[in-house]
């Protein structure tokens, strides 16, 4: 359950809240004049909440493209694949440029 504080009690307690939301996940609700304004969460939390595409993450062929930079050796990795496959007899395979 968020805890609720007014706008002037967060701004004293700034650090100190903080450090209860990013270090013992705390929720704080911030109200002016009794009314609720704004929310504080930690980073993880917020990642969870916003869409995907939002996050920064792509689906679907992006995502699988976008996993390809993490490789290293991929070129070296796509070469002996078509290297095999041109070894096969059952299966011809073009030239690589």
């Amino acid at each position: 359950m968020p805890k609720s504080m007014g706008v002037a009690e967060i701004k004293k307690q700034f650090s100190a809240v903080i450090s209860e939301v990013s270090l013992k996940g705390e929720r704080f609700i911030i109200e002016r004049k009794g009314k609720p304004m704004a929310a504080m969460v930690n980073v993880k939390e917020l990642e969870r909440m916003l869409p995907s595409e939002a996050r920064g993450k792509r689906k679907g062929l992006l995502a699988a493209i976008g996993a390809w930079e993490e490789f290293d050796d991929f070129e070296q990795m796509v070469m002996t694949v078509y290297a095999g496959r041109g070894k096969a007899k059952e299966r011809g395979v073009g030239r690589l440029a």
